[in-house]
């Protein structure tokens, strides 16, 4: 995938140009494209498509834009993450302050619908295609529904109450819609990736890694039954991915350093090439973000006091913190380390404890090829180590708890951590919510918080996020109120679009 320039174009929402009276203006411009020059070759079926993807830049495409607003917006209620409270980039909504105008919330809005503007006119436009053929069309127009699905994924989570639009339209009192329930929003979730599926690729060629693929449908299916607790459902499609030849890379940090990109533990991956030539700038911010200020880095934020002393608890068979910690956070201990900006070197915390403002740091993105700080590496969004666990949860939640201690122990093992022993299923089901998914997957894009959510919006097993919250110490939990489970519907899209109604409490 990395071959397709995410920023090549936003060419998906234009209009016919306006002619000019004068007859010598009206010559076409062929090197203007527009809705009815476009949708004519198999290149603009992939820019289309190119471009469907880049909404998961955020909706301009800005690599700032996306860590900055959408990153940080999705992260920083969590309690994982503590925020650097001298940055402004979504401190807000850290500390439970954020109002109905707050830019994160609003990134993420604009990002998903413009994903499913471009998808719904790939789903409308490339079946009337006739320069591809049925077999490409059909996995073009399965691609779209996946990636039209996952935004439908962030905004149900994030909002809840948002309009359902599966068609693109453009005149203009089709496009001031009204909410819907939640549950119309997960029915057509569910509907777009049953149909996806069959009509993914189960792998594309070496130059189309990272589009689509029927796994990825599977586990981003999969993932939305669990948020739903239909748990049979979440078992058996999580455990169809768990049969398509998916495995841990033996390296945990492989994960995060771009080692092993759409390898064989990536389900999803957002894609960056790091290309800077001719005005491209297709890299991402991350390990500048991440890093120390004394490494060169701008330190955005850190692991949470909670995380760390929790991750202290993830040992060996010998009684020792397990690697999958080391490879994740920079912290003041006799093996902890961190990489250099001479990307063959690491730094020792000892080292360097000196000089450091904070006493620990996240490590995952960290890695630097690049002196200027900014990189290429893709960033996961479903990993199989991630699938294994939810699998284990579905398992669990199934009865099956002697089942789910022995997907959990494969993730465990790799990241060399002692196998789990016997437990009751209420004894694993917190080990699963409290350890094991914030030890593996800590930081990682949009997770956390939203497992947070799901297990207090949940009707069985419910937990409070407040009282989660208040018990691992996030600053500024006693700011939390319901109304904070969800992002409030934007100010700017209520006052352009007055059939919004504000979320409850906002």
């Amino acid at each position: 995938m990395k071959k397709i320039s995410y920023l090549l174009i936003i060419v998906l929402c234009i209009g016919i140009l306006h002619s000019c009276s004068d007859e010598f203006l009206n010559v076409p411009n062929n090197e203007n494209l527009t809705d009815s020059s476009f949708w004519q070759t198999e290149e603009h079926a992939l820019q289309a498509l190119t471009a469907t993807y880049g909404a998961m830049h955020s909706a301009s495409g800005s690599k700032w834009a996306f860590f900055e607003e959408v990153y940080t917006a999705m992260a920083y209620r969590a309690d994982d993450v503590t925020n650097n409270t001298a940055e402004t980039y979504s401190r807000s909504l850290a500390s439970f302050s954020n109002t109905t105008e707050d830019t994160g919330p609003y990134n993420i809005w604009q990002s998903s619908y413009a994903g499913i503007g471009r998808a719904n006119q790939i789903i409308q436009r490339i079946p009337e295609m006739e320069a591809l053929s049925q077999e490409n069309k059909n996995t073009i127009v399965a691609e779209a529904k996946f990636l039209r699905a996952l935004y439908y994924f962030w905004l149900v989570t994030g909002f809840e109450n948002v309009p359902l639009v599966t068609t693109y339209e453009t005149e203009l009192d089709r496009l001031f819609v009204s909410q819907v329930t939640p549950d119309k929003i997960w029915e057509q979730i569910e509907k777009d990736l049953a149909e996806a599926e069959p009509n993914l690729l189960t792998e594309h060629s070496s130059e189309w890694k990272g589009r689509a693929t029927q796994g990825a449908a599977k586990a981003l299916l999969g993932k939305a039954y669990l948020f739903q607790e239909k748990w049979s459902q979440a078992e058996v499609k999580l455990g169809e991915v768990t049969g398509m030849g998916y495995s841990l890379l033996t390296n945990y940090a492989d994960n995060f350093n771009g080692a092993a990109e759409n390898g064989n533990e990536s389900i999803f991956e957002i894609q960056f090439s790091g290309d800077r030539a001719n005005g491209n700038d297709e890299r991402q911010v991350f390990n500048f973000q991440v890093s120390p200020y004394a490494f060169g880095g701008w330190e955005l934020f850190y692991p949470s006091d909670w995380l760390v002393e929790e991750m202290k608890t993830d040992l060996t068979t010998g009684g020792e913190i397990s690697e999958r910690v080391y490879e994740s956070i920079f912290f003041d201990d006799p093996n902890s380390e961190m990489y250099s900006r001479d990307a063959d070197a690491v730094i020792a915390y000892s080292a360097v404890s000196g000089d450091l403002n904070h006493p620990k740091y996240f490590k995952k993105y960290a890695f630097n090829q690049d002196v200027s700080f900014y990189n290429g590496t893709n960033i996961a969004l479903i990993r199989y180590a991630d699938v294994l666990l939810m699998y284990a949860e579905a398992l669990n939640e199934n009865g099956k708890t002697d089942q789910a201690i022995v997907e959990i122990n494969k993730v465990r093992e790799r990241g060399k951590a002692a196998p789990l022993g016997t437990m009751t299923q209420s004894q694993l089901r917190d080990q699963i919510r409290h350890h094991e998914r914030p030890v593996e997957l800590a930081m990682e894009f949009g997770i956390r918080w939203f497992d947070l959510y799901r297990w207090q919006r949940g009707s069985t097993a419910t937990e409070s996020i407040k009282t989660t919250l208040e018990n691992h110490n996030k600053p500024f939990a006693e700011n939390f109120q319901d109304k904070h489970i969800l992002y409030p519907i934007p100010l700017q899209e209520i006052n352009i679009n007055t059939n919004l109604k504000p979320n409850p409490g906002w």
